[in-house]
């Protein structure tokens, strides 16, 4: 049996959709689809995404989230700086593979900083879902800096990363945000394929 208060509070929901996040979420997924081609533009679009995010979210008291939007911001210009290079073949960032130890490295770095962060917000009672916010914080600015670099799991991790953000993102009433980062699960599963396709011809010996 359907419960009609959950249909009743997704559909207020979604009357109560906000232009500007729609907006954002519009250009978030572009940025996704741009950064699966391997394309520059992909950054400009993350850049007016995150800075109307960062808008959105301050304004609604999501501070920590706030936070991580601006810092996406700050990456826009670094990715975008390191992929415009991709014109001049000698400076051309190849696709590349964290090693077992790296991932180990890269895992237990991110949870460390979770715990201490859902610490900091348990503290000041600044957040409903500490861990989840922190999670979802700490691990995407940590992976932001793989994608920007173009390490092949990145795409790995941004599928774990989205679906803790739904989850996030449905306890805050963003649905728009929500059905961005449904439509980011698959692209994130394209992007992989994608990339790993790149990755072993760009191994492969030129003759």
């Amino acid at each position: 049996m359907i419960d009609n208060s959950l249909i009743n509070a997704v559909t207020d929901g979604l009357l109560a959709l906000s232009a500007w996040e729609v907006f954002a979420s519009l250009l978030g997924i572009g940025y996704v689809v741009f950064a699966a081609k391997e394309s520059q533009w992909c950054w400009p679009l993350a850049f007016v995404s995150t800075l109307i995010y960062t808008i959105l979210f301050w304004q609604d008291q999501l501070p920590m989230q706030a936070l991580l939007n601006f810092y996406y911001m700050a990456m826009a210009i670094y990715g975008y700086q390191l992929w415009k290079k991709q014109g001049k073949t000698e400076e051309v960032i190849a696709i590349s593979k964290l090693t077992w130890l790296q991932q180990f490295a890269f895992l237990i770095t991110g949870s460390l900083l979770t715990f201490l962060t859902a610490k900091y917000l348990i503290s000041i009672d600044a957040s409903q879902s500490p861990y989840l916010d922190a999670g979802v914080t700490v691990f995407s600015v940590l992976n932001t800096v793989l994608m920007a670099r173009k390490v092949l799991q990145n795409w790995l991790y941004w599928i774990v990363i989205d679906v803790a953000a739904i989850q996030l993102y449905y306890q805050t009433g963003y649905y728009a945000t929500i059905a961005m980062f449904s439509v980011y699960l698959v692209l994130a599963f394209l992007g992989y394929i994608n990339w790993m396709k790149r990755y072993y011809k760009e191994q492969k010996p030129t003759l």
